[in-house]
């Protein structure tokens, strides 16, 4: 059917755009969760600005492990994504061999996990510090009124009269 409003093209011819458009308007893997792995190697590769090949000796020479779907295909996340991304910054720009890029991430990994244990025990001291200042305040609340604390750096003479015998 021709659509006079669309100059003479057929109706279809409107829809088909629609789809094309929608099929190759790239995701942005910002909006995705980091961590899901969602992205077949072609997108990976289109959003990387990689060759698709690169993605899978990157995968066997362990700088980049994508999660893997039930029939065993590779599933890159954003965060995998970003890796890529880096990893060819690296390698472009910077002139790293793949040897010293894995280093770098594995250190970076390193230095993740332990600033997430730190954050916990930074957590976890907090947690003991309150529950001291609380057994503190309560050991305070327990002392007598009658008490007077006493400087230990002056000396306390007391003064008896002598008795007659």
């Amino acid at each position: 059917m021709i659509d006079p409003t669309r100059g003479g093209r057929p109706a279809s011819d409107h829809r088909h755009w629609e789809v094309m458009l929608v099929a190759t308007r790239e995701p942005d893997p910002r909006q995705i969760e980091g961590d899901s792995p969602v992205f077949v190697i072609s997108v990976a590769a289109q959003l990387s600005g990689l060759h698709a090949q690169t993605l899978r000796s990157y995968d066997r020479l362990g700088l980049v492990s994508p999660g893997r779907s039930a029939g065993g295909g590779r599933r890159y996340s954003a965060r995998d994504i970003a890796l890529l991304r880096e990893v060819q910054r690296l390698s472009q720009e910077e002139g790293v061999n793949l040897a010293g890029i894995k280093r770098i991430i594995e250190l970076e990994q390193l230095v993740d996990e332990l600033q997430g244990r730190v954050e916990e025990l930074l957590d976890e001291l907090r947690s003991v510090r309150e529950a001291a200042e609380q057994a503190t305040a309560m050991v305070h609340r327990s002392y007598r009124r009658d008490l007077v604390p006493v400087d230990r750096r002056h000396h306390v003479v007391v003064w008896h009269p002598e008795r007659p015998e």
